[in-house]
């Protein structure tokens, strides 16, 4: 992915939480040549994120013809969609302008390699059911569906990548003054979508940074 140096983050900890916050990630193979794409929930390290080398872990249906690739371990990139939205120039207060996209992305490349062992499958599909039900959740308890869980187990395969390259880049108007910003980060704010809205928080976040 190509990241110009100032919609680089280099906090470790925003790349992470901007992993965790959009979980529904794309998984690319490639097979004879052509390229094979999966979305599918993935998790940071349940150990925590913080070691070298980082490990995620995902799980998709067997049946899926993609898991022939999976299983038997390949490269493979992992790409993580975060808060986006389309920036009118209407917000800007000058011209001439154009308008552009803003949005935030990891792209996580890497092997993979297959979960074997039932009890490790299991506890992929259980730290993944703890990890979002308690960032998107109600509180839903699953300890009363473990049965059907083992009903559901053997045809789930988990996997692990051992995360080699991660790159991301949050394109939040870095290139527009202060001032510019702020207005963009406020039309954000008021439109209806999480997504938009949650984009205005990150914009706010990096107001002040200079510009690379």
């Amino acid at each position: 992915m190509y990241v110009p140096p100032m919609y680089r983050s280099h906090d470790r900890a925003e790349v992470f939480d901007l992993m965790a916050g959009s979980p529904l990630a794309t998984l690319i193979t490639v097979r004879g040549g052509t390229p094979e794409a999966s979305h599918v929930p993935v998790i940071l390290d349940p150990a925590g994120p913080g070691g070298e080398p980082l490990y995620l872990y995902g799980h998709m249906n067997r049946v899926n013809p993609q898991w022939e690739s999976v299983g038997s371990g390949c490269p493979a990139m992992l790409i993580f969609a975060g808060p986006h939205g389309y920036v009118s120039p209407t917000v800007y207060g000058y011209l001439p302008a154009a308008p552009t996209w803003n949005f935030t992305a990891v792209h996580a490349s890497g092997m993979l390699s297959a979960i074997d062992q039932t009890a490790e499958t299991m506890a992929v599909i259980t730290a993944t059911v703890k990890a979002l039900e308690g960032r998107f959740g109600a509180g839903w308890d699953m300890h009363e569906s473990m049965d059907y869980f083992d009903q559901l187990l053997p045809g789930v395969g988990a996997f692990r990548m051992e995360v080699q390259r991660l790159e991301s880049m949050h394109k939040l108007s870095q290139e527009q003054e202060p001032g510019v910003r702020e207005r963009v980060a406020d039309s954000f704010s008021r439109e209806d979508g999480a997504a938009q809205r949650q984009l205005a928080e990150l914009m706010r976040r990096c107001l002040h940074r200079p510009r690379s």
